[in-house]
């Protein structure tokens, strides 16, 4: 990556290099000092914003739960009066009696004349010896049918409403409450009118705009004329985000981004609670930084302009020289060696045509010799590996008399002794095979019937001494490989791992498919090999030890398998004295 960004940086005009020195080191630098400065000045306004918006709505939420709390306070007391159940339960006879209860009974009038959180109070009663007047109402059928009216029959908590009051037609916000009566078995439904001048004297001191809404999305209060009475559906805001109950929200509010806060009050013993809203419009926060944005581009467009004139004036009392050694240069690169460059100075530039002259001199000469060299070399190796390929295939050629075995087999057959025709006819097809080895490759199945034979041999000789297991994937089976890799090794294996071992050993031989090779690999738990043999080994394998060459056995697979497929393919050994020996390779697979 950096020789890459070097490369193309080498590729630039001088001119061109001036220019983006100065746009690094001076313009980028301030660029971005100014951004994060402007940044954080706009974040710093956006947060001051904010938190002054969390202390507003947190002091409306105050400030609105004070109203409400003694709204409930002033409810509770009244569930509890004792009067209150005597004046709403009694059978009157008369209208006397009705009109002089009323006048005796004053906690209404008292809890107005005390708190002036409260507008007015109604009770509702279904009592026909009652009269109604400005506090007692019977309930018409219109009330009943109303939602306030029947969620409040159906619940002993307290619930909150903007609503109409059907004497003076006005909307308030009102505490419903059901008193049961329960000496009496009766209920009567309490309201009680928050006075709505306080609440609009507790949003309209707040600079940015703010309104209490009831469950109901009603706007029970705001400091925005004629919001008031509507529901945030008829306002066109984001209506996902006027359903949160609470949180912090960002929207476009009139084509305009805006942070919108909504606080939950939830009164307590109450059914449902009121939102607290506010809004404020980020555009509108962020006109002075905006106006100090604005400044700062100005100022640095200006610099920057003034920087590039004088860079251009600099750059063109080089830009000269320099393109007259570029064509040169490019002359060359077209095969034009015969180019020559006028020397005009003795600074950089001067050195530079010096020993651009010095090699369009030599290069011509250096050019013919590398190529020369490299074909020679070529050539050379070309025919090692040929040489090698064809020597290390004649020494593994072994030369049996396989009709003379044959023979010998169909004897020992004649006379009943079935096992060593059985060796025999093994050692036959064997021999046979390995005659038969001038084929390039054979399939990995095929180099494993030659080992089972090998190994039959063997435990012929050895009897129970010598346990052996060939396990492959059978989509591996017709993989070709090189002939007499696999043999070799188990070969290997069971003359110098078991033939030394006390007692009897086994040898395993697995062809296993991989993501895109087959590995191959010989074990077994024989005697193992000392470090030192081993290092020698892998010292051969890496070409560190020519001693080892001359051997035909392990040196000679390892050969044949990195001339065949690559040197990530040759063996690799793990041993050590008494654990045993496991050799493995991998062969590309290119199975059927």
């Amino acid at each position: 990556m950096f020789n890459d960004v070097i490369t193309i940086l080498n590729n630039l005009k001088m001119r061109t290099k001036l220019y983006l020195s100065f746009i690094i080191v001076v313009f980028v630098p301030v660029c971005i000092t100014g951004l994060v400065l402007l940044g954080e000045l706009r974040l710093l306004a956006i947060n001051n914003a904010s938190e002054q918006t969390a202390i507003n709505v947190e002091r409306i939420k105050k400030r609105t739960s004070d109203v409400i709390n003694v709204t409930i306070d002033a409810a509770y007391r009244l569930t509890n009066d004792s009067k209150l159940t005597h004046v709403v339960n009694n059978r009157y006879e008369s209208t006397y009696e009705v009109v002089n209860a009323y006048r005796e009974y004053q906690d209404f009038n008292e809890i107005l004349r005390l708190y002036k959180e409260i507008n007015n109070i109604r009770f509702y009663m279904d009592n026909p010896t009652m009269l109604d007047n400005w506090q007692f109402l019977q309930p018409t059928e219109q009330i009943r049918r109303s939602s306030w009216y029947q969620q409040a029959e159906g619940s002993s908590f307290s619930s909150w409403h903007y609503m109409q009051d059907e004497r003076d037609k006005q909307h308030y916000l009102s505490l419903v409450k059901k008193i049961s009566f329960n000496e009496r078995r009766t209920s009567g439904i309490l309201v009680l009118n928050v006075n709505m001048a306080l609440l609009r004297e507790i949003v309209s001191q707040e600079p940015f705009e703010t309104m209490i809404v009831d469950d109901g999305g009603r706007i029970v209060a705001a400091n925005r004329p004629g919001r008031t009475g509507l529901t945030v559906d008829d306002i066109d805001w984001d209506y996902d985000v006027m359903q949160e109950e609470s949180g912090v929200f960002q929207f476009v509010l009139e084509g305009s981004k805006s942070e919108v806060r909504v606080e939950r009050l939830m009164p307590d013993s109450s059914e449902n609670g009121l939102r607290i809203i506010s809004v404020f419009a980020i555009d509108t926060i962020m006109q002075d930084v905006n106006r100090i944005n604005k400044l700062v581009f100005v100022v640095i467009t200006v610099s920057l302009i003034v920087a590039i004139a004088l860079i251009h004036t600099f750059s063109a009392l080089l830009s000269s020289r320099m393109l007259r050694l570029s064509k040169q240069m490019t002359r060359v690169g077209t095969g034009n060696l015969k180019s020559v460059m006028e020397i005009d100075g003795y600074d950089e530039i001067g050195q530079l045509s010096r020993h651009f002259n010095a090699m369009v001199a030599n290069i011509q000469e250096l050019m013919a010799e590398v190529g020369e060299s490299n074909r020679q070399k070529r050539l050379l190796e070309a025919k090692q590996s040929e040489i090698r390929f064809k020597m290390m295939a004649s020494q593994i050629h072994p030369h049996f008399l396989f009709n003379a075995l044959e023979s010998i087999r169909m004897k020992a057959h004649l006379k009943g002794e079935k096992e060593i025709a059985r060796v025999v006819r093994l050692l036959g097809k064997l021999m046979r095979r390995n005659l038969e080895v001038g084929k390039r490759y054979i399939t990995i199945a095929e180099e494993l019937n030659m080992v089972s034979c090998y190994l039959d041999i063997q435990m012929f000789r050895h009897e129970d001494r010598l346990h052996y297991a060939l396990l492959m994937d059978p989509e591996v089976a017709n993989v070709e490989l090189p002939p007499l890799i696999i043999q070799p090794l188990v070969e290997n294996a069971v003359l110098h791992g078991l033939e030394n071992k006390v007692g009897s050993g086994s040898v395993t031989v697995r062809a296993v498919a991989m993501k895109d090779d087959v590995l191959v690999e010989v074990s077994d738990d024989g005697v193992g090999m000392e470090p030192a043999l081993v290092q020698r080994l892998e010292e051969a394998f890496a070409g560190l030890n020519e001693e080892e060459h001359s051997r035909i056995g392990m040196m000679n697979v390892h050969l044949r398998l990195v001339l065949s497929y690559g040197p990530e393919h040759g063996l690799q050994i793990a041993s050590g004295q008494g654990m045993g020996t496991r050799i493995r390779f991998t062969i590309p697979n290119r199975g059927n």
